[in-house]
């Protein structure tokens, strides 16, 4: 057995895209070609997934090999992780002390059973990329679980030798032939999303930090979050246009927006500025379909929802247009790569998370306070600031809950502070809404006459001004 550390980036592409990549003129002529069939086990209620382990046998030939991995879940395209790998002589895996997974399920591990399978057709190539050597495989099969199927065609580059850096040059290479994008998902997930139904948008995951991390342990992880938050949605985007898939795609941009304003004390404000720049306008490509969505079920009249639907069709096929441009998956990568060598965190970025948590949740809670002070007297703009400070605040204490949550106290302390902020988060949005949606009408061409529910902009300030005020009188469940 041999425990063994992985650096490997995984791109995704399309299965059409396959074929030209194996003919692609910058490949070694020299392959190895494989045909592999892996088992994976679990138990009935799949405690090794949910405990971010996987386990399975893969046959190559004659030859069949029992890994253990960790899934990998917070490299956002860039898995690091261990695995326990050993050879097998059957299909029945072996549980000793030799990995993890008899001390892990404990008693349960008497029962593990056949999950899902993967058959892929693999091709591997060694790579020279500027001073690095690189394993470059292309994988093309399915996955097939209860009598289902999902079709993988991914691309892996791992790490033989030499900087990090070299495996981004080499995705660059690439994508300038043939469109690839960060992979998020491995083997071991695709096959467990297609044990349960296929969502039609996926929510944010809890971020798992714990209190002995430090800064730029936390920052990572969060930004890996956001990043696989948005590339599921994407990718169920480019399948098939939901609007809870793109509202769920803007949500985890705007997560990762809020990411990078909170850590931005320890961050190069040249980064953080090239970036918040690229997201912003991918935010707003996203946002125009979003205010039409939202719409759509407030529209009255047969002429005006035919116009809308117009509107909408347009601005879906924009999405699409930009979803699949050169433009966004550099920006992927580029944060990809910039995670991967360190993301620029300066030196303070190795103390301790809590104390700087606190210290950001404390000056989002007091800009708001002092912010929302007098709801009734404020501009739309005023009220719309607060309203993007709130969400900020939202994100920051779903990021950072982790890091409190030792106590039942402070697990009351924390579900009845984002109760209060998502109260002001609602009373703000209708009032948003309320104020931007004749501008929208307007500019599609459709008629601003659109009702409010009976609800008048003064009520709304006024539940607004409630729920301000009940989120300052919250007790912050961070000290």
């Amino acid at each position: 057995m041999r425990l063994q550390p992985e650096i490997e980036l995984k791109l995704d592409l399309m299965p059409q895209a396959a074929e030209m990549f194996a003919s692609w003129p910058s490949l070694p002529m020299e392959n190895q070609t494989a045909a592999l069939h892996a088992i994976y086990f679990d138990t009935p209620d799949q405690q090794l997934g949910k405990r971010g382990m996987s386990l399975r046998i893969r046959r190559t030939g004659r030859r069949r090999v029992q890994t253990v991995k960790a899934d990998g879940r917070d490299g956002a395209g860039l898995f690091a992780r261990d695995e326990w790998e050993m050879p097998v002589r059957g299909v029945t895996p072996v549980l000793d002390d030799r990995t993890p997974v008899a001390a892990l399920l404990g008693e349960a591990v008497g029962q593990v059973d056949r999950l899902f399978t993967v058959d892929v057709q693999r091709r591997t190539w060694m790579v020279k990329q500027d001073s690095a050597t690189i394993e470059l495989v292309l994988d093309r099969g399915a996955v097939l679980a209860n009598g289902r199927e999902q079709a993988i065609c991914e691309i892996e580059l791992e790490l033989k030798a030499g900087e990090p850096a070299a495996l981004f040059a080499l995705a660059r290479r690439i994508d300038a032939d043939i469109a690839v994008r960060p992979g998020v998902l491995s083997k071991a997930e695709r096959g467990y999303r297609l044990t349960q139904a296929l969502p039609a948008a996926v929510k944010a995951e809890k971020v798992a930090l714990d209190p002995t991390m430090s800064i730029r342990q936390a920052f990572l992880r969060i930004v890996a979050a956001c990043l696989r938050h948005y590339r599921l949605n994407e990718a169920l985007l480019l399948d098939q246009y939901t609007a809870e898939a793109l509202h769920q795609a803007r949500v985890a941009i705007r997560r990762l927006r809020s990411a990078l304003k909170l850590f931005k004390p320890v961050l190069q404000a040249a980064d953080v500025a090239r970036f918040q720049r690229e997201l912003r306008w991918l935010a707003g490509v996203l946002g125009e379909a979003r205010d039409l969505d939202v719409l759509a079920p407030r529209i009255g009249g047969d002429a005006a929802r035919a116009r809308l639907a117009v509107a909408q069709g347009q601005a879906h096929d924009r999405v699409l247009q930009w979803l699949e441009s050169a433009r966004v998956r550099m920006v992927l990568l580029d944060l990809v790569e910039w995670m991967a060598l360190g993301a620029g965190l300066d030196a303070k970025a190795g103390r301790s998370v809590v104390p700087f948590a606190a210290t950001g949740l404390r000056k989002l809670r007091k800009g708001i306070a002092k912010g929302g002070r007098h709801m009734m007297r404020l501009s739309d703009e005023a009220r719309h600031s607060v309203r993007k400070d709130a969400k900020r605040l939202r994100y920051g204490a779903e990021f950072f809950a982790g890091l409190f949550d030792g106590k039942q106290k402070r697990r009351r302390r924390h579900k009845a502070f984002l109760d209060k902020l998502e109260s002001m988060q609602d009373a703000l949005g209708a009032l948003n809404d309320l104020v931007t949606t004749p501008a929208t009408l307007a500019r599609h061409g459709l008629p601003c006459d659109i009702g409010t529910g009976g609800v008048e902009k003064a009520e709304l300030v006024a539940a607004a001004a409630i729920a301000h005020g009940d989120l300052v009188d919250a007790r912050r469940f961070w000290t």
